[in-house]
C-alpha cells in the first residue's frame, strides 16, 4: 500500500478513504496483538504450576474471554471501516512486531512476572494508537480507550501478585519476559 492508493475502497461516513485506510492499518496490528495475547494467556493457563496455581489458573480465563471480545470488536471495526481483518495465525506471525512468549512450564509468579511485561507492551502500543487515531476517528479512539481501561485492570491483577507491601514490583528493571520471570519466580520460568 502506498499513501496515494488507499487500502480500502470505502469507509464510514465522515472519514476520507485515506483516513479510514490509516485507521485500518493501525487496527490490524492491534488485532494481531490481542489475538496473540489471548493465546499467550491460554498458554500460561495451561503451563502454570506451584502453590498459586489455582488462583492464577482461574484468574486468567475471564481475561482470555474479554481479550477475545476485544479482538472481535477490533476486527468488526476494521470491517466497518472497509478493511479486511486478518485473523489467521500466518498473518499474525508475519505482521507482528514482537517476539513469541518464551516461558514454558513455570511457577505461577514467574509467569505473572513475564505477563506483566506482555501487558506493558500491549498497553503502551494501545495508548500510542489511541493518540494517533484521536484526531482522525473518535469512535475508534473510544474503542481503544475502553480496551486500555480493561487491559490496565488486568495488569493490576497481575501486579498485585508481584508487588511488595512497600509498593515495589519484583520485576522492576526487567526488559525481557525471561528476566521478569526470573525476577519474580523461584524457578525463573524454567
Amino acid at each position: 500500500m502506498t499513501s496515494s492508493q488507499p487500502a480500502v475502497k470505502y469507509t464510514v461516513p465522515g472519514l476520507e478513504l485515506e483516513e479510514g485506510s490509516k485507521v485500518v492499518e493501525l487496527l490490524r496490528v492491534r488485532l494481531h496483538a490481542l489475538n496473540d495475547l489471548s493465546l499467550t494467556l491460554k498458554h500460561i493457563h495451561w503451563n502454570v504450576v506451584g502453590p498459586h496455581f489455582i488462583a492464577v489458573h482461574e484468574m486468567l480465563d475471564p481475561q482470555v474471554d474479554r481479550v477475545r471480545e476485544m479482538a472481535d470488536d477490533v476486527a468488526e471495526r476494521i470491517s466497518a471501516l472497509g478493511g479486511v481483518p486478518a485473523g489467521t495465525p500466518g498473518a499474525l506471525v508475519a505482521e507482528r512486531t514482537w517476539d513469541d512468549y518464551d516461558v514454558g512450564r513455570a511457577d505461577a509468579i514467574a509467569h505473572l512476572g513475564a505477563l506483566d511485561l506482555v501487558y506493558t507492551g500491549l498497553i503502551e502500543e494501545h495508548r500510542r494508537v489511541r493518540a494517533e487515531v484521536a484526531e482522525i476517528d473518535p469512535m475508534t479512539e473510544d474503542l481503544i480507550i475502553e480496551q486500555v481501561r480493561d487491559l490496565e485492570q488486568f495488569q493490576w491483577f497481575v501486579r498485585a501478585h508481584l508487588e511488595s507491601a512497600g509498593g515495589s514490583l519484583s520485576t522492576a528493571g526487567a526488559h525481557t519476559e525471561r528476566q521478569a520471570a526470573e525476577s519474580a519466580g523461584p524457578d525463573g520460568g524454567r
